[in-house]
């Protein structure tokens, strides 16, 4: 796997999301049994794919392996937190910050009262 771009993460990801689009859609809709037999593995497989490669993944913090865990949007959202965390600056305290808000964000003009 790639350590900059897990492309294989990326489709199991997608796949585990569509999937159980797929499945909810036919539960909810007309419930066709060959559509529950295809999708329902195909989710599975693509939910335990996207857990083990997270859990490997040694870029990835320790809220990003737990969201991969979450049914459906967990390997998108383990994908979020692993890319926040790889970015320039993230954690290393170089992040510009504002301790107070300033004068305008509060509808006064500079150098006026109250």
């Amino acid at each position: 796997m790639d350590p900059r771009h897990p492309r294989s993460l990326r489709v199991a990801a997608r796949a585990e999301l569509i999937s159980l689009i797929v499945m909810l859609a036919n539960v909810f809709t007309v419930h066709l049994e060959p559509v529950s037999s295809l999708a329902g593995p195909s989710h599975g497989c693509a939910y335990l794919f996207v857990v083990i490669a997270t859990w490997r993944l040694r870029r990835a913090p320790a809220a990003a392996k737990a969201l991969a865990l979450v049914p459906g949007v967990g390997g998108l959202l383990a994908l979020r937190r692993t890319d926040r965390a790889a970015a320039p600056g993230a954690g290393d305290g170089r992040a510009v910050t504002r301790p107070y808000p300033s004068a305008r964000s509060h509808g006064r003009a500079p150098g006026r009262g109250p």
